[in-house]
């Protein structure tokens, strides 16, 4: 049975773009309304005439006119009777080892009605964006397509909230306020960890740096430097270092009042940072075997014949100098005696694409696009035209425009299964997009899926993208469960008769597809539309690039397509 199904929310998020995917794989016909304000949510409920309706992500309350006469089932980031608007964040704060998502129908009071299912899970020492993407997103999906089928199947009977119940230990909540994170530097680690990562990716925990009263981001705790608390000890890739009671943490971005989320030596400026050391490290490192705890956004390791390439970028976001540090490590990794280069990307997103933020954030914003296009340009073509080492694109996370195609570089593309892809650019003003995309794209799904994808502005899930091609395999219950199956596949392909055999049909094609078309002239006609995206009388990208920045600082930004535009008023499948 086929369930004409409703999304209202706030934002069309990871969690909900997933939701969508598993349901419409489903054979479900799902619409998505991002709910501005009641009317907006009435008038979508008159014009879809849903079966039921689904918060995936919601904020407001569904309008009493509308839950009274439809099923709306709400999707909670908490454990059964937990109600409140900062579930994740208190569970961090207060250093919970279990949570869970409770899916229960909307009534008068948030969070307080029937519940339909839930599902579990162990916290880990992550930040709440973190969580979010991975552990909350899963059991989102398992208790969402669960409470979809009781309501399809029908005779499914929601308990009510009971909280004398045996095991029910969740409860009201505040609103968690920026004094209940809010920092000061002569705390301990671990309490200084638990703030900042309750509050990231939005809206971050304030404090004050060399001054600076700023909200924080991006915490990871140092080794070795040791200083007094407060004190700058170091800067890397973008990031300061900070001594604290029993050691010190970096602090990859911080964000003033009213402005954006930066790097945070952006922020703080070369001035307060004169006397602060630089503190680099090389950008690929083979650790061979053995753990490496420092702070560096580009981690290379070596497993037998197997090198394994990781770049967590925050957010996912790309700034021409990560492209080239990114670029640089690819490079090296490619001189290493290995047969195989596994791009591991981010444990959270693998990538995508250019850096808005900076991008915004710089002089002549146009010239920096530029810059950064380029950067990204230059490091995916180094990928496609690598011949000394298979190379394999390893999808931890979601990933959206420029990252979807950089990972298509790669010869193999290997996706988590529960992770969301968005394969286009034009929601952001226009932007038509580059890093050869009208060559690897086609080559993987043909011309007319490939102009559906990057028309149609909509996502994809791994399970899809397996099936059309986009990707050659989609596995791994968890981002765990990933990993290893990934090291087992990559072993494997690394055997040096395979790896012979698949670089020799590589250079075939490679040099068939060069006599066809060569691949700069993909790349050349790709940047002559970018150039009158970022240089020409229309100013649409510019200003799609600021209206989703400053969004993005005002709101919570993992509550938005990550690093993606804000998403049409409605996507019908």
């Amino acid at each position: 049975m086929s369930l004409r199904i409703l999304f209202l929310c706030t934002a069309y998020n990871g969690l909900a773009q997933r939701a969508w995917a598993e349901l419409t794989d489903l054979g479900h016909q799902v619409s998505v309304q991002i709910a501005s304000d009641p009317d907006t949510m009435r008038a979508a409920v008159a014009r879809e005439r849903p079966q039921l309706i689904v918060a995936p992500m919601l904020k407001t309350a569904i309008p009493e006119d509308v839950w009274r006469r439809h099923t709306c089932l709400i999707v909670h980031p908490g454990i059964v009777g937990d109600r409140g608007p900062s579930s994740l964040d208190w569970a961090i704060l207060e250093g919970e080892h279990d949570w869970g998502v409770t899916v229960l129908q909307a009534a008068a009071e948030m969070d307080a009605g029937d519940i339909w299912a839930s599902a579990g899970f162990a916290m880990r020492g992550a930040s709440k964006s973190q969580l979010y993407r991975h552990e909350v997103t899963d059991a989102a999906s398992r208790a969402l397509l669960q409470a979809v089928e009781r309501f399809e199947t029908g005779g499914y009977a929601p308990q009510p909230l009971d909280y004398a119940a045996a095991g029910v230990r969740g409860r009201l909540r505040a609103s968690m306020r920026a004094a209940d994170r809010s920092l000061d530097w002569e705390m301990d680690n671990a309490s200084l960890l638990a703030r900042i990562r309750s509050g990231d990716s939005f809206p971050g925990a304030r404090g004050e740096i060399a001054g600076v009263r700023c909200h924080v981001f991006g915490a990871h705790v140092e080794p070795s430097l040791r200083g007094r608390p407060g004190e700058l000890l170091g800067r890397r890739e973008g990031a300061i270092c900070i001594g604290t009671r029993d050691g010190a943490l970096w602090l990859s971005h911080l964000r003033e009042k009213d402005g954006i989320k930066l790097p945070a030596t952006l922020v703080l400026g070369e001035k307060r940072l004169r006397e602060v050391a630089q503190r680099p490290l090389r950008p690929a490192t083979s650790v061979a075997g053995r753990r490496d705890h420092a702070y560096r956004q580009i981690r290379y390791r070596e497993v037998g014949a197997v090198g394994y390439l990781h770049f967590d970028f925050y957010n996912g976001a790309m700034s021409t100098a990560q492209c080239d540090r990114l670029r640089t490590a690819f490079l090296q990794a490619r001189q290493r005696p290995t047969r195989a280069i596994v791009l591991m990307g981010g444990s959270d997103i693998w990538s995508n694409g250019i850096h808005l933020n900076t991008i915004q954030a710089a002089a002549d914003p146009a010239l920096e696009s530029w810059r950064n296009i380029l950067a990204m340009n230059a490091l995916v073509r180094e990928i496609v035209l690598t011949d000394s080492h298979l190379v394999i694109s390893a999808m931890q996370g979601n990933s959206g425009a420029g990252g979807v195609i950089l990972a298509l570089a790669a010869d193999q593309v290997w996706a988590r299964r529960g992770a969301v892809m968005n394969p286009h650019y034009k929601s952001m003003g226009g932007l038509y997009g580059s890093e050869y995309w009208t060559y690897l794209l086609p080559r993987r799904v043909g011309e007319t899926l490939a102009q559906e994808l990057t028309e149609g502005l909509r996502p994809i899930g791994a399970a899809g993208a397996e099936r059309i091609g986009l990707v050659d395999a989609a596995f791994g219950a968890s981002a765990a469960d990933f990993v290893a199956h990934v090291e087992q596949r990559a072993e494997r392909a690394a055997d040096p008769v395979g790896v012979r055999k698949a670089l020799a049909g590589k250079r075939r094609r490679r040099a068939a597809d060069e006599r066809r078309k060569p691949l700069e002239s993909y790349g050349a006609e790709e940047l002559a539309h970018m150039y009158r995206n970022f240089f020409g009388s229309d100013r649409s990208y510019h200003e799609a690039r600021r209206r989703f920045v400053l969004k993005c600082a005002a709101t919570a930004c993992e509550a938005l397509p990550e690093q993606s535009a804000p998403r049409p008023a409605e996507v019908s499948a």
